[in-house]
């Protein structure tokens, strides 16, 4: 059976659809007995979802953002 640790760096590749039969069966086994790691995969399909459907808008000045970013960590932080 996989580790947690091993799972979560495979996680990408098995939801990509791009992990060997016997590998996925490996994914699916811990994920049936782990549900701290049912919990992660479940965040990571979120994830790609909401990625998806977000529009791309290319950075027009690199700067700007940085500066932009760096004040409102000043202000979170």
């Amino acid at each position: 059976m996989l580790t947690c640790r091993e799972q979560v760096a495979r996680s990408s590749d098995y939801l990509d659809g791009q992990l060997t039969f016997r590998e996925r069966l490996l994914m699916r086994h811990h994920l049936m007995f782990c549900p701290n790691c049912r919990r992660f995969i479940r965040q990571m399909r979120l994830m790609q979802a909401t990625l998806r459907v977000l529009p791309e808008q290319p950075v027009t000045d690199i700067d700007a953002l940085a500066q932009r970013l760096a004040a409102e960590h000043t202000r979170n932080g």
